[in-house]
């Protein structure tokens, strides 16, 4: 992926407060005016993406996330589609009867018979 300018968003601030609970996962504080602006500049089709990142000094940081899929018109199989195929049972395989139980227990002894060791 090739490294693209970062694009910090305007009027987001994201802290993570340490001493609180673990099911607090931070406070996010907006700036309205320059956080409109900023949305209006940067949307598509009525939304943007923003990722909450953790800078190299440890800080915090919220961009705007540009990641759009390639346009591919092959048609791709969808989630539920993929979890169905691997729900599905295995196929059932016919009973034997006792001729031919019988016989594909001797085609494994023959088998057996002709191993060097």
């Amino acid at each position: 992926m090739a490294d693209q300018e970062k694009i910090f968003a305007d009027g987001f601030l994201f802290k993570r407060n340490e001493k609180a609970p673990d099911f607090v996962v931070g406070r996010l504080s907006i700036k309205v005016e320059d956080a409109i602006a900023f949305m209006r500049q940067h949307e598509k089709n009525g939304w943007i993406n923003l990722g909450v990142k953790t800078a190299r000094s440890g800080n915090f940081y919220i961009d705007l996330d540009t990641f759009e899929a390639k346009n591919d018109s092959s048609p791709k199989e969808s989630a539920v589609d993929k979890y169905e195929a691997k729900a599905k049972p295995p196929p059932s395989v016919p009973q034997m009867n006792g001729d031919m139980a019988n016989q594909f227990n001797e085609a494994q002894e023959e088998e057996d018979d002709d191993l060097p060791f």
